[in-house]
């Protein structure tokens, strides 16, 4: 799943010690656009909390896997970043402005041609 939005809280690095070792998270908060703007806690784990070095005010594209589990009769849904791209004016490629109306052979100064190859 993608989510787009921008940035509104980075909460702090979690770190613990489990049976396969020391592990850390970090979660931050991800506001979403749109006439009621919902945000969306949002979970970095491993690796990727360096990574991706999360800031306030950035405009960033989230995929996310969401996952409800389980425990002691209660429901609990994650919502866990692998991949995190940065929007905006710097980091993005333009997106190229193609004129359909242009491309044909008249645009070429040619005649257009009746004969069909089938």
């Amino acid at each position: 799943m993608e989510l787009s939005g921008k940035i509104v809280q980075v909460l702090d690095i979690v770190t613990g010690e489990g049976k396969n070792g020391q592990w850390k998270k970090q979660d931050f908060i991800l506001e979403l656009p749109g006439q009621y703007q919902k945000k969306v806690c949002i979970t970095i784990f491993g690796d990727k909390v360096e990574q991706f070095n999360v800031q306030v005010g950035q405009e960033v594209k989230v995929d996310v896997d969401v996952a409800s589990r389980e425990y002691n009769g209660k429901w609990f849904t994650n919502v866990n970043a692998w991949k995190i791209e940065t929007q905006g004016s710097e980091g993005a490629d333009p997106i190229p402005n193609y004129d359909i109306a242009q491309e044909g052979p008249e645009a070429q100064g040619l005649e257009p041609s009746d004969d069909l190859p089938f």
